[in-house]
């Protein structure tokens, strides 16, 4: 696999960042989740937040310093060898209710596009979405592969309050709010699987690295589904990937 030319930095003073080139490619961020996996079998306890072109280490009791760590992941990185990636990876199907009610700029955003309102959701479904990163809101993922004629600039005004679940387009990206909260996206849809449950052993069922693609329901089966999720017998419907 080819290596890049990284960089580290303090990040606060129990943190290293280290920054691949400032480039939005699956080829990177592969190489970034490679070697997080890595690090992790060097550290079994070391806490990683991988994004885009970075990854954040969160020191532990096992290292010293940013300093000292540096050395080590440089150390660790150009020593890698070649082979095959065996990475976890899914494309989740994620089902979302494109109704008037839910898609608040829908027909803004379409219009806006030169687009009909059918058109816009064929090609917003058609897409298979790579997670760059996770934040903003616990579970809010940042989806890059959005095609061309979907770019559309965020609201001037953002709203002060965004359902949970809505799906929403902004520059390159789409994503789903996973709780209510302000946001500047344009809202075409919504979706009932919660994506964040603090109950769970792990509270977000996505990583980093996985894809989405997004399937076109009914307002019925959106009532369906939230009632299914709510009582915990939705499964969102997984594929495993192949690197």
């Amino acid at each position: 696999m080819k290596s890049y030319p990284i960089k580290t930095k303090p990040f606060g003073e129990y943190a290293l960042l280290i920054e691949w080139p400032k480039e939005v490619d699956e080829r990177i961020l592969k190489d970034i989740l490679a070697f997080e996996k890595r690090l992790r079998a060097e550290w079994p306890d070391i806490e990683t937040v991988p994004a885009y072109n970075s990854l954040t280490i969160i020191l532990n009791d096992d290292i010293a310093s940013t300093y000292d760590l540096s050395i080590k992941v440089h150390d660790l990185y150009h020593s890698k060898e070649d082979g095959a990636l065996n990475l976890e990876q899914y494309l989740w199907t994620l089902p979302v209710c494109y109704d008037a009610e839910f898609g608040l700029d829908l027909k803004m955003v379409a219009d806006h596009l030169n687009l009909t309102v059918d058109e816009l959701i064929a090609k917003h479904t058609g897409q298979e979405y790579t997670v760059f990163g996770i934040g903003f809101l616990p579970g809010f993922m940042y989806l890059g592969g959005l095609p061309k004629n979907l770019e559309v600039a965020r609201r001037k005004e953002p709203r002060m309050k965004v359902a949970k679940g809505s799906v929403g387009l902004a520059g390159k990206q789409t994503g789903i709010y996973p709780q209510e909260s302000p946001g500047g996206w344009n809202i075409v849809g919504r979706c009932p699987v919660p994506l964040f449950n603090t109950d769970l052993k792990d509270p977000c069922f996505v990583n980093v690295g996985d894809k989405i693609q997004f399937l076109a329901i009914e307002r019925a089966e959106f009532d369906l589904k939230k009632i299914e999720a709510e009582v915990g017998i939705y499964k969102p419907k997984k594929v495993v990937l192949h690197a």
